[in-house]
């Protein structure tokens, strides 16, 4: 990986000596991502102590491989001295504060001299550790109470390890761990990703040698030494390259149908002049989700209604009236059968989730070759019925290539959403746990703007929502071993939809 990192001061520096510092950040199109969230932490090194202490942080630039950052850092510029800078760039995949948290990418070293003199106030450095030093990529579990330990297997990516250069030399250094965090050096050894590549052989048995004490006993061999068990290389492949194979989100959007909305005080009246909770909630999430639908057919349905003629209760209903095309076309469709459906049928009760997510499982069972991932959106207003069934069908549709969304409207108390939601605790049932996260629940009162704005309601509502998809999608083809498909032109996308 080649990458490049410029920073460029003012032109003008004000007669006390401040020296205003902006970064901008470029990555060749050969960097193995699609983008990324930035952030760049500068570093300046104590002249006595030659510690390096952070001075700041630009702001974070969400989904792009060029960031041009706004922040800048005001420096005190010192003729007499040399003021060493270090910049490193992180991508921040949590809502973490804490660095180690992030995706280390690359740092670069320069002087405040070394920018204030380059030509034009534009200095230009690859990210790497060019200066000799390294930088801290991993760190095993530790093992205790052994002279022979096994380390369990572990993956880091390949620009971490060594910046995409086979060749750069990856050191390792190995402690006596002690409780209160003074542990004992032990000794180090250098390698490569290139030998590391080689596999389990006799070039992967690396000595472990403690240079002082090498130098103070003349018998001393090595400290033991540390063999590689096993090496694999995987790709990475990223949320677009299964979008751009041809595998469409499908999106499925189902409302739980209680109240009266005709009345003002109903989560479904239809009020001329603006949108309801579930339109907006309906129209937030399914504009994202329209876009990586090729032929933006989506099949929707409510539940919790009696249906005419004869007054039935229904837990999966097509919206659209018609049992044998539950389709809409695009959301503008669904947010119109919706409407259409407030005013042909009863809303009813209870609210049962599970029937729904058994029908979409259904389907959602039948392709699992990658070729189509399953969205499911759930809104409701109440508590849910069926909690037992609905955590045993979570729990089976775990096991298939589909996410769940539930978004939560009204003021009513959503505990056992949050037990779905499974961010702290994995969904189980009848002793079986889910085989992965796959429920989102929000409540949208959390994202309602206070001054009444629904487009921003909206927008903030969409972000969090959604933002766990891609990392779902990856992580069920991840371990069933699924590949992207090639790139397909637009006439080789897929135009059918299967009937849920």
């Amino acid at each position: 990986m080649a990458s490049i990192g410029e920073f460029d001061p003012l032109n003008n520096i004000v007669p006390a000596t401040k020296i205003e510092v902006t970064v901008s950040f470029l990555l060749w199109p050969s960097f193995n991502s699609v983008s990324f969230n930035a952030v760049v932490v500068l570093y300046v090194q104590g002249i006595g102590t030659k510690e390096w202490m952070e001075f700041g942080r630009t702001e974070v630039i969400d989904n792009t491989l060029n960031p041009n950052f706004v922040r800048k850092f005001f420096l005190d510029f010192f003729f007499e001295e040399k003021q060493n800078l270090r910049f490193d760039v992180y991508n921040v995949d949590s809502r973490s504060s804490n660095i180690s948290k992030f995706d280390f990418l690359g740092q670069t070293f320069c002087t405040l001299g070394e920018i204030i003199g380059s030509t034009g106030g534009r200095l230009e450095k690859s990210l790497s550790n060019e200066d000799g030093t390294f930088t801290i990529c991993h760190k095993t579990e530790v093992v205790k109470n052994t002279l022979n330990p096994v380390w369990q297997p572990f993956t880091i990516a390949v620009r971490a390890l060594c910046n995409g250069d086979y060749d750069r030399t990856v050191k390792v250094d190995v402690y006596d761990w002690d409780r209160d965090g003074s542990h004992d050096f032990i000794g180090e050894f250098t390698t490569s990703y290139r030998d590391f590549s080689r596999g389990q052989n006799q070039f992967n048995v690396y000595e472990v040698l403690n240079a002082k004490k090498k130098g103070k006993k003349k018998k001393y061999i090595n400290s033991g030494t540390v063999t590689l068990l096993s090496f694999k290389v995987e790709s990475e492949y990223t949320f677009v390259d299964f979008i751009r194979g041809g595998c469409v989100s499908m999106c499925v959007c189902l409302c739980s149908l209680t109240g009266n909305p005709s009345q003002p005080t109903s989560l479904h009246y239809m009020n001329p002049y603006q949108m309801n909770a579930y339109a907006m909630a309906l129209k937030a999430v399914g504009e994202i989700i329209q876009d990586y639908d090729s032929d933006k057919l989506f099949p929707a349905y409510g539940f919790g209604a009696k249906l005419p003629p004869d007054g039935k209760i229904s837990h999966a209903f097509p919206l659209s009236g018609d049992n044998e095309n539950p389709n809409c076309v695009g959301i503008e469709g669904v947010l119109e059968a919706y409407f259409q459906g407030l005013r042909t049928v009863q809303l009813y009760g209870p609210t049962n989730f599970s029937p729904v997510i058994n029908q979409v499982a259904r389907s959602a069972q039948d392709v699992t070759d990658g070729s189509q991932y399953f969205v499911l959106l759930m809104i409701t207003d109440g508590v849910i019925s069926d909690m037992v069934q609905t955590k045993e069908a979570v729990v089976n549709a775990a096991a298939l290539p589909m996410s769940i969304i539930i978004v939560g409207v009204g003021p009513a108390k959503f505990d056992a959403m949050e037990e779905l939601d499974g961010d702290e605790v994995r969904v189980s049932s009848r002793g079986r746990f889910a085989e992965r996260d796959i429920v989102q629940f929000v409540p949208f009162r959390d994202y309602m703007d206070q001054s009444g704005n629904q487009v921003l309601s909206m927008a903030r509502l969409a972000k969090d929502v959604l933002a766990e998809i891609p990392e779902q999608l990856l992580g069920f083809m991840k371990t069933r071993g699924i590949e992207p498909r090639p790139a397909l032109s637009s006439s080789e996308l897929p135009k059918l939809h299967r009937h849920i």
